[in-house]
């Protein structure tokens, strides 16, 4: 690994905010921490807000071995019980992870926002911080529930303050709001799971959230507006065939359908976001211009962007920005989608594999569950307790019937019985198999 200076002689170079009160917020077993924020309330009653973020680029060379490496992963893959990190562990964990009581070096959006947390200038910029507190997101919510005792608190509040005003001008714009919970475990020392839980969304979480999102959306709108070649992150329309599909489901089934259910199915009709060089706006949070700048310890494309940001908008034209280890930068964004679209699928087998040993260990038991999909061979339910999914095969609804299937109504109806499975039905299911090593789950209709 080559350090291409040492931090005391970057100081000169850059903007320092070592006295800024900034802090991190990440999960409890976070390592590798790539954003800080930084706070000051200035005296004409604006508010300058720093989204800082480690400066990979600074210690990874285009090219080099650890270059290489990100390339080909595209991204690090967060299993259940570890994480297979882009980057090797001293670089993600050690070199630039934002640590406290460190002083790091990032690429940052220094914002000056007004109290209706307006944008009324922002520089982009190499920084030099130390971040003075660690939070997990639990102890920043603990301090947003409370009276705030202390600059920190003091800071939190103000920044959730704004947050909340920056999500809101996104719903307005007509962003999408498809917040889910998180499906988390508890496992033994043996990494088997005894426990499934759910992480909910917090204000905690919503806070960082829309300063990422403001950062991404701001280095996009700038690079596009020097109609420079640039790495934006894209989301199409939805298939409207499909949305009215799923519209006209809801008419007919008014207040019987779930609204989870409704949200699934909205989901399902959405493109997926894809990298690209040919900006078509970001259609799932109403964006014109977005891109992926805040993580680039995990994420290839966000070192792609931080080399032309350095080179377009800051100006530096040395081998750290200008030089590619590949040819073509819409090939590159290709490799990095497909890459994604692997790491996604790899952690959901991971998922779905753990909730089907915890499965396995309740073989026998019922539970009540939803009918989230239903197919020509039999519906799929998950469970309300842990949402855990399984089949529950036609053969194993009703006894002695042939089920018919009807696509366009979301259903299965008996050819002599009549019985109907519809989705968003609540069932009382039994668990007859869990396949652990093909993490297939199978229940039966009782």
């Amino acid at each position: 690994m080559e350090k291409t200076t040492d931090i005391a002689s970057e100081i000169i170079r850059r903007r320092d905010v070592r006295e800024q009160l900034t802090f991190t917020i990440d999960p409890a077993d976070a390592k590798d921490f790539d954003d800080a924020l930084s706070f000051v309330r200035q005296d004409d009653g604006s508010f300058l807000v720093g989204v800082h973020i480690a400066d990979v680029t600074h210690y990874v060379l285009p090219g080099d071995e650890n270059d290489k490496r990100a390339y080909e992963k595209g991204t690090s893959i967060y299993y259940v019980d570890h994480v297979d990190p882009m980057l090797p562990e001293e670089l993600c964990n050690d070199l630039c992870s934002l640590r406290p009581d460190e002083d790091k070096l990032c690429m940052s959006v220094v914002f000056t926002l007004d109290a209706e947390a307006h944008v009324t200038k922002h520089k982009i910029c190499r920084t030099v911080i130390r971040s003075n507190h660690r939070l997990t997101y639990e102890q920043a919510q603990t301090l947003l529930d409370a009276q705030p005792t202390d600059e920190l608190a003091t800071a939190l509040h103000a920044l959730n303050a704004l947050a909340k005003k920056l999500r809101k001008e996104r719903m307005d714009a007509g962003a999408l709001d498809l917040e889910q919970e998180e499906v988390a475990f508890r496992l033994d020392e043996q990494g088997h799971p005894v426990d499934i839980y759910f992480k909910q969304p917090m204000d905690a979480n919503r806070l960082i959230e829309e300063f990422m999102l403001l950062a991404n959306r701001t280095v996009a709108t700038e690079m596009a507006h020097r109609h420079h070649e640039f790495v934006y992150r894209v989301h199409d329309k939805p298939d409207h065939e499909k949305l009215d599909k799923v519209a006209a489901f809801q008419r007919k089934m008014g207040d019987r359908v779930l609204p989870s259910v409704i949200e699934m199915l909205t989901i399902r009709a959405m493109a997926k976001a894809v990298y690209s060089t040919k900006n078509i706006g970001h259609y799932g949070l109403a964006f014109d211009y977005y891109t992926h700048f805040t993580s680039p310890i995990r994420r290839y494309p966000d070192m792609m962007v931080h080399r032309l940001v350095a080179q377009v908008i800051l100006g530096e034209r040395t081998k750290q920005n200008v030089e590619r280890p590949y040819k073509d930068l819409e090939d590159a964004c290709d490799h990095c989608s497909v890459m994604e679209q692997n790491a996604q699928q790899e952690e959901r087998d991971s998922v779905k594999t753990m909730q089907t040993v915890w499965m396995h260990d309740h073989m026998g038991e019922t539970f009540d569950g939803t009918i989230v999909n239903v197919t020509d061979f039999g519906v799929f339910v998950q469970l309300d307790g842990n949402r855990c999914e399984g089949l529950i095969h036609i053969t194993d609804l009703v006894e002695n019937d042939y089920m018919l299937y009807d696509e366009k109504n979301y259903r299965l109806i008996g050819e002599q019985t009549g019985k109907t499975f519809t989705l968003g039905d609540k069932l009382r299911v039994k668990v007859v198999r869990a396949d652990i090593d093909r993490h297939q789950i199978d229940f039966k209709n009782i």
